[in-house]
């Protein structure tokens, strides 16, 4: 891994079709190394809570682990078909995987060699698996128009959610409570300890990915008209809405502290957003009231090639 700076502090993953994920600082999208290792495009990465390690999954049918301050390939583990989905658990002691083989696995990083936990009833391929309910259930999307919640203890299937559409991501909030769901041109919000329906919003376009704000005032989508949402979360109503990217949106996320949030691209860009424009927050600069609605279309930009 290559590092331009000895800055350690990182909160996005950006990756690349050529196999080389890469770690960016997340307040100034300033470039701070990059993994390498993986033979083929990168479909799915995850930082552990303290940046320290880094998950990627990729087309060369492996997840691998890396040591997120060096660089360095600590684990890769072996699929049979593309690996689109990796997540860590609260204590990065495990890593969940979600593949085109249509299964979910969980490998013990503390016993890299040991037979992983494997999930089967899925009818497609699994979009997205995550750690809830204290680590002790696996939550996954796949394209069969599920969302399904796995008791670890038991490895069967407790719960399943049925969509008119393929569910595309999945959110868990910051304290644990919603689970956010986006699928069709929907975004629905469910208790994680009951996965009771909380509230479902529709949005203008077909939307890829969708992130709740760490106080749940807003939430901020987007998906195949190129543009960016933001939505009420109380009322459902769209604040304001943005087109800086020139290619279908294809993930979003808010920052732990919610001060910004970032949007990947089809179009090869990582864009920064800031949650409240004009307010001074890294590299940006408070901004004079006049020059407010300039900035509400200048984003940071981040390219990826």
């Amino acid at each position: 891994m290559h590092y331009k700076s000895d800055t350690f502090f990182v909160l996005e993953i950006l990756t690349h079709l050529d196999g080389s994920p890469m770690l960016r600082q997340g307040d100034t999208g300033d470039w701070v190394g990059t993994f390498e290792g993986h033979k083929g495009a990168v479909w799915g990465v995850a930082l552990n809570k303290n940046a320290t390690l880094a998950a990627s999954g990729a087309a060369d049918f492996t997840g691998k682990v890396w040591n997120a301050v060096t660089g360095a390939e600590i684990h890769s583990f072996q699929h049979k078909h593309i690996v689109k989905s990796v997540a860590f658990d609260t204590n990065s002691e495990n890593i969940v995987t979600g593949s085109n083989e249509k299964l979910v696995r969980v490998f013990n990083l503390e016993q890299p060699q040991a037979e992983p936990e494997m999930y089967t009833g899925h009818g497609g391929n699994i979009k997205q698996a995550l750690f809830c309910r204290d680590d002790k259930c696996i939550m996954s999307a796949a394209e069969d128009k599920t969302v399904r919640l796995w008791d670890r203890l038991t490895g069967n299937e407790i719960q399943r959610l049925t969509f008119p559409n393929n569910p595309n991501s999945l959110e868990i909030s910051a304290d644990s409570h919603i689970l956010t769901v986006s699928h069709g041109s929907s975004i629905s919000f469910w208790e994680v300890d009951t996965l009771k329906k909380l509230k479902e919003v529709k949005v203008p376009t077909n939307v890829s990915s969708a992130s709740l704000h760490p106080d749940k005032h807003v939430f901020v989508c987007g998906g195949e008209d190129f543009k960016m949402y933001k939505f009420d979360y109380i009322t459902g109503n769209e604040i304001e809405s943005f087109k800086g990217h020139f290619g279908p949106v294809h993930s979003v996320k808010f920052s732990p502290d919610g001060e910004l949030y970032a949007s990947g691209s089809e179009d090869g860009t990582l864009r920064l957003w800031q949650t409240t424009v004009g307010k001074t927050y890294g590299l940006w600069k408070c901004t004079e009231p006049g020059e407010l609605n300039n900035s509400l279309n200048s984003p940071r930009e981040v390219h990826a090639n």
